[in-house]
């Protein structure tokens, strides 16, 4: 099919992979990147997302129209859009195109995030709305969305994969390692640890970091800033312990992140749910925490016993490739929700002719 897909085109970004999912499956993929209609300014930049409005965004629901109109889509597809107005989904409906939102952050949750007014508003319109966490199906049919289908994450075989020969073990510069934000506590936990010992290892955003962490703290355990694509899967590879925790206060029940993990072949230590209790043995493919002084025991246990990490590892990669937890296989199931409800759309429209 021909999907006009709107989201994010920058190298690195989630959304661009699972842009390269749909192009794989065959579909012809019209790309609308909605970082171009963006403030460069940062005060207005805030502004205008927490309002969602402004000149930016009505150039923006005008460009995708247009574009709709030249290219003539059968499915739109919005990955992670909150400048969208009710009235363009109402355009496109009209127009008989099928209309996606692939959704995982968490729009109702107890994070309160700002930029969410049009979203909430958008809700009813969609054909189908895609999410990761059952709490949101249900707060999303609550609200009137007309179909939602509960999805994993994925890691991008293409990026995330693991190395033809495991690093030997003296190559492991980063001995306990979490990439990311410092969202909820993390920034306490990786603190404690590092204090007590542990050969702690942060790289994300520095700026959000350095707010985060103590100085002390940020010296000694902040390297490297953000890492994506070549330099993520790298650090993975270097790391003996590959940290993932859950965003609390996002309601989540599993991450990105321990499916990447276990796309590259490194060893995970993630924070214990149900969600990753379906999707890994706990011990044999991955290890599991609840709490810090759980995490610490399990840290201590692992350090030192490369064997066992390796062993843990290597089956946590082989159920993350035989499970299908990877893009295309996730992306597929996707693609056959979408053309159900869309022979469902034409079929319920053609008998009302």
């Amino acid at each position: 099919m021909r999907i006009l897909y709107a989201g994010g085109q920058a190298p690195g970004s989630s959304s661009l992979y699972r842009r390269w999912a749909l192009e794989k499956l065959g579909h012809e993929v019209v790309p609308f990147d909605i970082h171009a209609y963006l403030y460069e300014h940062s005060l207005l930049h805030k502004i205008a997302f927490r309002l969602a409005a402004g000149p930016k965004t009505e150039a923006l629901n005008r460009d995708l129209l247009r574009l709709a109109e030249q290219v003539q889509p059968e499915v739109f597809w919005a990955d992670k859009v909150l400048q969208l107005q009710p009235r363009t989904l109402e355009t496109m409906e009209r127009m008989g195109i099928t209309t996606v939102s692939y959704m995982i952050d968490n729009a109702f949750g107890p994070r309160r995030d700002p930029g969410w007014r049009l979203y909430t508003k958008d809700v009813p319109w969609f054909d189908l709305h895609i999410t990761q966490r059952d709490v949101s199906v249900r707060d999303l049919k609550a609200r009137g969305a007309r179909a939602v289908m509960k999805v994993q994450t994925a890691y991008e075989q293409t990026i995330h994969y693991a190395p033809l020969q495991p690093p030997a073990e003296t190559s492991r510069d980063r001995g306990v390692s979490f990439i990311g934000t410092p969202y909820d506590d993390r920034a306490e936990i990786l603190t404690r640890l590092g204090t007590a010992g542990v050969p702690v290892v942060i790289s994300g955003n520095r700026r959000s970091w350095q707010r985060a962490l103590n100085a002390e703290a940020f010296a000694a355990f902040y390297r490297a800033g953000e890492l994506y694509e070549q330099q993520y899967r790298e650090a993975i590879w270097r790391s003996k312990i590959n940290l993932s925790f859950l965003t609390r206060s996002n309601q989540d029940e599993y991450t990105h992140k321990s499916f990447e993990i276990a796309g590259c072949g490194g060893f995970l230590l993630a924070e214990r749910s149900e969600g990753h209790a379906l999707k890994f043995r706990e011990d044999e493919e991955a290890v599991f925490f609840s709490g810090y002084d759980e995490l610490l025991a399990k840290v201590r246990q692992y350090l030192p016993d490369e064997v066992a990490r390796a062993r843990i590892a290597a089956a946590g990669h082989a159920r993350a490739v035989r499970d299908g937890y990877h893009n295309d296989h996730q992306i597929a199931l996707m693609m056959e929700r979408v053309q159900a409800i869309r022979v469902d759309i034409l079929a319920r429209r053609q008998g009302k002719a």
